[in-house]
């Protein structure tokens, strides 16, 4: 079993690494795969150096599965030319979610999708996971007529450099050419990626068309706004469900208490509900403040929130990898 992590020194490929040893992935070899410029660095893992390789070394070694996470230019070159000598690619860009050749899976939702025959599997976006880990066993049951979301996400989602960007302006310091267009310290930035031609950025849409594709259902009607705000730690979302039947908050509890990946904290009266700060570090994806919208029939308002390089990013691959190895999908 070779296992290849592409973006090995990056925010989200440092977590892959933690998550593999975590559970305890069990490989024969492992390839930690980087830029040019970072050939030949160490990266440590369960106590051992290892060399950093390039690209083409690491097609050369032909590995079952290679974890990318080094971004969309990166993983339209290269992810074919792994999965032409035989590698099941897992990608955490969005270059081929929404391709309809190639499988967009969360495991406890879709994996049941997943085909042998599967080179180029993609990874959703970080804000789509938690919410729909969160609402697929409540779709089941009363189906989904329409979602409207609002994100707070924290600016690990960005990268490293927007992590500088935030602690340079707490200390005080100004950023030259920093990610965001904007202080990011003491606001909040309605934008997350580009504008589209409808109004809505990239970020919101990729909530809108994943959601559809991971359910299976396109008759699920979603609209989403996406916020970057001064957190670390994890994204949260303001999510407002509408149903075809009707629901008590009794079976909602219920149904997302016997969820796997889901914990409910909800427990307004002792001032019990999900906060970013303590999903840091966690696979679990964060439920509460579960209330039956008082404005119209069969709605559900609720608070989700989840680690964005964790469940939303690096433990969401490594559960694919598993998922692949587990029913016998890797050569």
């Amino acid at each position: 079993m070779k296992l290849a992590v592409v973006g090995a020194t990056g925010l989200v490929g440092t977590e892959i690494l933690k998550v593999l040893e975590e559970r305890n992935f069990e490989f024969d070899e492992l390839y930690p795969v980087a830029s040019e410029r970072s050939v030949g660095k160490q990266v440590k893992f369960k106590g051992k150096e290892y060399a950093i390789i390039g690209m083409k070394e690491a097609i050369a070694k032909k590995p079952d599965i290679a974890i990318f996470s080094a971004g969309g230019g990166t993983s339209l070159e290269w992810a074919p030319q792994f999965a032409e000598v035989g590698t099941i690619v897992i990608d955490n860009s969005s270059a081929w979610r929404m391709n309809p050749k190639n499988k967009l899976v969360v495991p406890e939702v879709n994996g049941d999708v997943l085909r042998i025959d599967d080179r180029v599997i993609a990874n959703p976006n970080c804000s789509t996971i938690q919410m729909v880990l969160a609402l697929a066993p409540l779709h089941k049951k009363y189906r989904i007529k329409r979602i409207v979301v609002s994100t707070y996400q924290s600016v690990t989602g960005t990268g490293k450099n927007a992590v500088d960007q935030l602690m340079a302006e707490r200390a005080g310091q100004k950023v030259e050419n920093g990610p965001y267009p904007y202080r990011i310290d003491l606001n909040l930035l309605p934008q997350i990626d580009v504008f589209m031609d409808n109004g809505y950025t990239k970020e919101e849409m990729k909530m809108v068309n994943e959601t559809k594709k991971i359910m299976g259902d396109d008759s699920i009607q979603v609209t989403a706004t996406c916020v970057r705000v001064p957190v670390m730690g994890g994204h949260s979302e303001s999510v407002n469900v509408e149903f075809e039947e009707d629901y008590t908050l009794e079976e909602v509890r219920r149904l997302l208490s016997q969820t796997p990946g889901v914990v409910v904290e909800d427990d307004p009266a002792n001032k019990v509900y999900p906060m970013p700060m303590n999903s840091h570090g966690r696979d679990e994806v964060f439920v509460g403040r579960l209330r039956r919208d008082e404005s119209q029939p069969k709605t559900l308002n609720m608070w989700i929130v989840a680690d964005n390089l964790r469940k939303g990013a690096a433990t969401n691959a490594v559960q694919i990898a598993q998922y692949m190895l587990e029913h016998s999908l890797v050569h």
